[in-house]
């Protein structure tokens, strides 16, 4: 994907431009240049049509904030002093943590390398995949480092590496295996074939699964189905089907998306349940809204690189189709989305909107929604996201890590935390495909009546003659 040539010279100004203040609405529509218009309304999140390079400006400071939390050194665990000398394991050594406590090989961070990798092919700006290729250089560097250390003091979960030495869930071998076949695919970084058929063999050979094959864990119940597997797992299958050209890859993609929607989609509300019990299966349902974004976001992954003669293809773009409208639907007025989707009264969360506007953004640029009926939604998504990154790049209002739970209190008080790293790689996907979204040719962004109209250039001219 290259980069529209206006675009780059946009993206040059975007190092003078200031951080955005972060006082709360009401806020006026500068794109309406009657100060005094009567039937112009306040809003409570910035309400206009976004500007590339302060996307761009966002985009770079999460960036920035990411690089310097993510230290790639190896240091004593006792003081912190660095170890120098490479060629016999120490058992205290341990990788270094910025403030945030960021993991370099955490889930969340595999979202993170999707979201430089994207950013860097929409702004044509390399220090995006830099940050990429530092991290995947200092895990080809240091994997040998720390597998003689496990192997001498067998410290198992104590090991730094212990995702990559010894994978026990999706959640240690999926986000990341999908994300090293990415950048391996776009020729990020050094050769790490060896690891990918570590993760990749666990995600689609040793991970548990119900007898009809879909992807389960043994908690909180012995049989238990979550709508955050959907991303943990399917996508890496999906990665695994381009690298390799298996079909047999592609065929277990589909099967766990349509299979995992069997179990968890509620046709009622076109939502995804958080998650579903083999001995409760009729257990009332508790719509968190980042368990939507984990679907929507895997269903979306999938689409990109599945072949479009596969059967799958078009079941799956119903029902990616069908979400969006769901999710959609529940757009808060302040243009996020609440924590529990279904529920006004949970609180706003960072997150799941980054998640939802990078989907909805992604499928109208790639036609598979329509522009007419959901680019506002994900421009005023964007808007409101936008307010979320401070000064420093942080990413504020993010869910901390939950688990599938059974009642709405504990879903409500989840905390929030700027340390929670499931917000940025969102954010960074979302805000790299708002600017693909307002550089789309296909259609025009019109400011009429107050507010905006994605129009398709070849959808027929429109006309408000009859408008006072």
């Amino acid at each position: 994907m290259q980069p529209p040539t206006r675009l780059l010279a946009i993206l040059g100004a975007c190092a003078c431009l200031a951080a955005p203040a972060h006082a709360d609405g009401p806020y006026r529509n500068p794109d309406n240049k009657n100060p005094n218009d009567p039937a112009e309304g306040t809003y409570p999140v910035p309400y206009k049509k976004p500007v590339a390079a302060e996307i761009a400006a966002s985009l770079q400071r999460i960036r920035d904030y990411l690089d310097s939390e993510t230290p790639t050194r190896v240091v004593h665990k006792a003081g912190g002093a660095p170890v120098t000398d490479f060629r016999e394991p120490a058992a205290d050594a341990v990788v270094a943590t910025g403030d945030a406590g960021f993991g370099l090989q955490a889930y969340e961070m595999g979202v993170v390398h999707a979201g430089l990798i994207e950013a860097a092919a929409v702004t044509g700006d390399q220090r995006y995949t830099a940050l990429t290729e530092r991290h995947f250089r200092f895990f080809a560097d240091r994997l040998p480092y720390f597998r003689a250390q496990e192997q001498r003091f067998h410290l198992e979960r104590a090991n730094s590496f212990a995702h990559f030495l010894d994978p026990r869930a999706l959640d240690d071998a999926g986000s990341m295996c999908a994300a090293m076949m990415r950048a391996r695919h776009a020729g990020i970084g050094p050769d790490l074939s060896a690891q990918i058929r570590v993760c990749g063999d666990w995600v689609a050979k040793r991970q548990f699964r119900l007898p009809d094959g879909t992807f389960a864990r043994r908690r909180p119940q012995a049989m238990s189905v979550w709508a955050d597997d959907m991303y943990m797992g399917i996508p890496a299958l999906a990665e695994l089907g381009r690298m390799t050209g298996e079909r047999a890859y592609f065929d277990d993609a589909v099967k766990n998306v349509l299979q995992m929607t069997g179990y968890l989609f509620d046709p009622r509300t076109n939502l995804y349940t958080h998650g579903w019990n083999a001995n409760n299966p009729d257990a009332p349902h508790f719509y968190w809204a980042r368990a939507n974004g984990w679907a929507v976001l895997a269903m979306s992954d999938v689409l990109d690189v599945l072949p479009k003669d596969h059967p799958g293809y078009p079941r799956i773009m119903a029902q990616l189709q069908r979400t969006l409208r769901g999710i959609a639907e529940r757009q808060s007025g302040a243009g996020l989305w609440h924590q529990m989707i279904d529920r006004d009264d949970s609180y706003l969360e960072t997150s799941a909107s980054a998640m939802f506007v990078y989907v909805l953004a992604h499928a109208i640029n790639e036609g598979w929604i329509s522009p007419t009926t959901y680019g506002s939604i994900a421009q005023a998504g964007w808007n409101a996201l936008s307010a979320r990154v401070d000064a420093q790049g942080k990413v504020e209002g993010t869910c901390v890590g939950t688990t599938f739970a059974s009642d709405q209190v504990y879903y409500y008080n989840r905390p929030t935390s700027t340390a929670a790293l499931h917000g940025y790689g969102p954010m960074l996907l979302a805000g790299a495909e708002m600017i693909r979204l307002l550089e789309n040719p296909a259609f025009e962004i019109q400011y009429r009546v107050r507010t905006y109209h994605y129009v398709p250039k070849n959808g027929g001219a429109t006309s408000y003659r009859e408008h006072p």
